[in-house]
């Protein structure tokens, strides 16, 4: 059985945020750009922590993905970003890396530390934002500005990566959950959602992950009223290369082995499926990041580690469902509540 903590689970239960950050040791912090509509989200690593990635879209935008592999040199990382922006966007990581160089964080190189940022991005420059910004792009400076915003509590919908986010027919956004096993092991989502398919089943007002919804998240949502309407038109339906994307963290407060993150990863992209579809497009650059902070230091076995997998699908089911719920509309871009 999965749960949220309660007083009689968790005695600091009254400060669960059912977001990422209840994974003690990360804070997360968004930055925006209004005129230009896009943004920076960041999840910091309090101190530097095991991660991994698994890459599902057939039209990624990353950095820093192959240093993630289990078999690389560097097995932990400072952070990572997830932006707006498209190729423009990778940029803020450096921006993210030269906050943290200033902090002393990083990879010791001698006497030099370089911070471990990788990062991933979402197409949002059609969005009807002023493209034009000459020749120094926003997403250097958006990437210091989240960094400085870091905290424990954060906003959702159009904040940060997802301020400039489509899903489908629909505003697109950032969005989160977490959870708790029974063995006190804590899983969480950060999910930036712009994605070709559509969250919505078609033909109905219903989310794709109403059956995941715990204490109305995204608005009590319910049975769906009828069975999809396949011959309804959802998703986006002049799909374009580079125009998509769903990227994000899923994170725990297990001890995990890169191996075991990646796993992890691998296995949370089920959260993408269940909650949009299609999913894992072609035009699609789905891409989820996977952090393990060892603050439960007991080692996982495999059967654990299932389970793990298992809670880090629901929580990006959830936080897509969050994300697309909490969105207001923007510009002509119409928003989920108000549909």
């Amino acid at each position: 059985m999965r749960h949220r903590p309660t007083s009689a689970t968790n005695p600091t239960a009254t400060t669960w945020r059912n977001l990422i950050t209840d994974v003690a040791g990360l804070r997360v912090g968004n930055a925006e750009d209004a005129r230009v509509r896009t943004g920076v989200t960041v999840v910091i690593a309090d101190e530097p922590c095991v991660a991994a990635v698994d890459v599902r879209g057939g039209a990624p935008g990353t950095r820093e993905t192959d240093l993630l592999s289990p078999t690389s040199l560097v097995q932990q990382v400072d952070a990572i970003v997830l932006s707006g922006g498209s190729a423009f966007g990778l940029d803020s990581a450096s921006g993210v890396s030269a906050w943290l160089a200033g902090q002393g964080r990083g990879y010791p190189v001698g006497p030099v530390r370089v911070p471990i940022v990788p990062a991933a991005i979402l197409f949002d420059l059609l969005n009807g934002g002023d493209k034009i910004w000459g020749d120094v792009p926003p997403y250097r400076a958006l990437g210091k500005h989240a960094c400085e915003r870091a905290a424990a509590d954060f906003a959702l919908g159009n904040a940060g990566a997802g301020l400039g986010a489509i899903a489908g027919e629909v505003k697109g956004g950032l969005g989160s959950a977490s959870m708790q096993l029974p063995n006190g092991i804590t899983v969480g989502a950060l999910i930036a959602v712009n994605a070709v398919g559509s969250p919505i089943i078609p033909g109905t007002r219903t989310l794709w992950s109403w059956a995941v919804e715990q204490d109305g998240e995204f608005g009590n949502q319910g049975l769906p009223k009828s069975m999809p309407d396949w011959s309804a038109p959802y998703g986006k339906q002049r799909p374009t290369p580079g125009g998509n994307t769903t990227i994000g963290v899923v994170a725990t407060n297990a001890a995990l082995v890169p191996a075991q993150a990646q796993r992890m990863a691998l296995m949370a992209h089920d959260g993408i499926a269940r909650a949009v579809r299609p999913a894992h497009s072609p035009f699609d650059g789905d891409t989820l990041f996977a952090l393990a902070t060892g603050r439960n230091p007991r080692l996982v076995d495999a059967a654990e580690l299932a389970l793990i997998g298992d809670a880090a699908a629901t929580c990006v089911e959830r936080a897509i469902g969050r994300a697309v719920y909490a969105a207001d509309a923007l510009g002509d871009i119409p928003a989920f509540r108000t549909r």
